[in-house]
């Protein structure tokens, strides 16, 4: 007989200051990121439980979504962002400047290219797909909503695709864009499988 667990990723939505390489600072909701959040989250709530980033992007929605709904509430240090080193707080266009070719050379070749003193893009792989299989475990034949960040949303979906983490940066992730994750298994055999994933509320 089959178990089916569901997860349901949902990216935070747009910080204070707007699109820039963010990585660990830990930058508010803007505004905008709240409605953003709000409107990601109005319609279908079918989560029984939500583990969120505690970077305050995420965990202030979800302390605010906790306890709208009631459901149960934990933050894991592995959703956290990837570490962006020099990268960190700055904009594509002020890289740029720069370095004309940078963020492209970046997001086709992420490991030739890392940002001086990033967090090597192994490392984040490891550590947010072991933080997947543990909410996993933790949540057979639920339906769980885990708010977390662009990066750690491209490091699952690769591991759910089979696909290689220096593919990661092909897939666009939209502020308040949302996955679902549907996990079958039977006995030892298991097929993890990608929905859907949304482009964001259009405000």
């Amino acid at each position: 007989m089959a178990i089916y667990t569901q997860l349901d990723f949902l990216r935070h939505g747009e910080p204070v200051g707007g699109r820039r390489y963010r990585g660990q600072i830990d930058d508010p909701l803007s505004e905008k990121g709240w409605v953003q959040m709000h409107a990601a989250t109005a319609d279908e709530r079918p989560w029984s439980a939500i583990v969120s980033s505690p970077l305050a992007r995420c965990a202030a929605f979800s302390e605010w979504l906790a306890a709208e709904t009631g459901l149960p509430l934990s933050f894991d240090e592995r959703l956290k962002e990837v570490g962006f080193g020099a990268w960190e707080g700055k904009t594509p266009d002020e890289l740029k400047q720069a370095a004309p070719d940078c963020v492209f050379d970046f997001k086709r070749d992420p490991v030739r290219h890392r940002p001086p003193g990033a967090e090597l893009l192994e490392a984040f792989h490891a550590r947010v797909t072991t933080a997947y299989e543990d909410i996993l475990a933790g949540h057979i034949g639920g339906h769980i909503l885990v708010v977390a960040h662009a990066g750690v949303m491209r490091m699952v979906i690769c591991h759910v695709l089979g696909l290689s983490p220096t593919q990661a940066y092909s897939i666009n992730v939209a502020s308040a864009g949302m996955a679902r994750i549907k996990v079958e298994q039977k006995d030892v055999r298991r097929l993890d499988a990608l929905l859907w994933l949304t482009s964001g509320p259009r405000l």
